[in-house]
């Protein structure tokens, strides 16, 4: 088992560190924290150097302003990249960390050299926005607690959710202890921000992969099939039977299903590189 010490960037960034190799950077979902990426981790690390971390107001991260946009988001990547002396990386966002890696790439487009968007949301029905924009209300006036069950019932199966009662449990209390001001900041932009430069995203020009499960009822395949026909290039993979949190619930699949998408991103950076010297 891995066991990892959380260090901190001088901006205040919580993250892990472990591995060898290119460098892929893993970003979470909105009310979790860089834990949940423990099956990605031991997955991916005998391959690559892998670091997961905590976005601003989550787990041991600094919280934002209330005012703070995805470039905020963006910029704290770039300082933690910075930090780590990493000239570019992998990214794989997450839900919310999806749209982070979105904006990360257009605004620090030399930093990235892929690009993975696992269970994200883009261009969302008007009935979808409206549910979400619902919940983003219970969350102003209840907490970061508000949504927690129905949340988790969305996320898994009901199979997982009966054979791992103390998981669910621990989930629910880390969306629980999320701080209000910094879970409602993120929240805003995850319900508000799935169009976020959406014109822009055909100047990505980086191997991407966008992957959801076959039944995310709020990160749809549809939804996957029109992000990627914006990306020049994109890739799209649905994990039959899977759900929202199919990194948590069946990590050897989706573990595979990175390490060959990277295995080709390293292919295509070693050729593209080679074709300009």
């Amino acid at each position: 088992m891995i066991r990892l010490i959380a260090e901190r960037t001088p901006a205040g960034t919580s993250y892990l560190a472990t591995g060898q190799g290119h460098p892929v950077v893993l970003i979470h979902g909105v009310g979790l924290n860089k834990e949940m990426w423990g099956g990605q981790i031991v997955g991916l690390s005998p391959h690559y150097r892998v670091i997961a971390y905590d976005m601003l107001g989550h787990g041991a991260s600094p919280r934002p302003d209330p005012e703070t946009g995805l470039p905020g988001f963006a910029e704290q990547l770039r300082e933690l990249l910075e930090h780590l002396g990493l000239a570019s990386a992998t990214v794989i966002g997450f839900s919310m960390g999806g749209l982070v890696a979105r904006a990360f790439a257009l605004h620090f487009p030399e930093q990235v050299s892929g690009m993975v968007i696992l269970n994200s949301v883009f261009n969302r029905s008007a009935e979808q926005r409206a549910g979400v924009i619902a919940r983003t209300s219970q969350a102003a006036e209840h907490g970061p607690d508000a949504n927690a069950a129905e949340a988790l019932t969305r996320w898994f199966s009901r199979e997982y959710q009966a054979a791992n009662p103390a998981q669910i449990d621990a989930l629910r209390q880390v969306l629980a202890n999320n701080d209000p001001q910094g879970y409602l900041t993120t929240y805003k932009l995850f319900a508000t921000q799935d169009m976020y430069r959406a014109d822009d995203l055909g100047d990505i020009r980086v191997p991407t992969l966008i992957a959801t499960g076959e039944l995310d009822p709020g990160s749809t395949p549809d939804m996957a099939r029109q992000l990627a026909m914006r990306i020049h290039g994109a890739q799209v993979a649905i994990l039959a039977e899977q759900r929202h949190m199919m990194p948590v619930e069946s990590p050897r699949m989706v573990n595979q299903v990175l390490l060959d998408f990277l295995k080709q991103a390293d292919a295509q950076n070693t050729s593209a590189k080679g074709i300009v010297a």
